[in-house]
């Protein structure tokens, strides 16, 4: 792993590049109008905002981008010894880059997704990755773990009835 990826849902996109691009004393290196991300030495990360991905403003998603195939093999492979559900995504379109991830939540229910990026998209691209968690673990409608069907019903702009987002 040679970076972390963050993932952060705003809801002042302006507002929350000038107060990350102070803090990183840097200007993002992509900026739609619904998303900005910056590549970053020091630290080390791909940090990225958007509005839109989810209903509420926080983390969204933790993940670990791969640098080539054989490091994503490599993470690929812990993942599948994890003992947690993995929702595979081939081909697909996510924050205006076309790649091939591989999603997990850990025992918190934190979302994680290991990437291999490999083209611009001139679309932000398909959600529902957490969803499909909560689905592969038998949880959808209930709050075990809680952590994903708030994530759940964040992404969805409702509130479950017993896990209140």
């Amino acid at each position: 792993m040679k970076r972390l990826h963050v993932h952060v849902s705003v809801d002042d996109l302006a507002q929350s590049i000038r107060f990350y691009s102070t803090l990183f004393a840097a200007e993002p290196t992509v900026i739609k109008s619904d998303y900005a991300k910056w590549m970053l030495d020091d630290p080390r990360v791909n940090f990225a905002i958007s509005t839109g991905e989810s209903g509420a403003a926080g983390i969204s998603h933790l993940g670990i981008p791969a640098e080539d195939e054989g490091e994503l093999a490599q993470v690929y492979d812990r993942l599948s010894r994890a003992e947690r559900p993995v929702d595979a995504e081939e081909a697909t379109t996510c924050c205006y880059a076309r790649s091939t991830k591989q999603w997990v939540a850990d025992p918190q229910g934190v979302p994680w997704e290991t990437f291999l990026t490999y083209g611009e998209s001139t679309v932000f691209g398909q959600g529902g990755a957490i969803a499909k968690l909560a689905e592969a673990e038998g949880k959808a409608g209930c709050c075990e773990p809680a952590a994903i069907t708030r994530q759940v019903a964040q992404l969805e702009g409702a509130a479950n009835a017993c896990c209140p987002a």
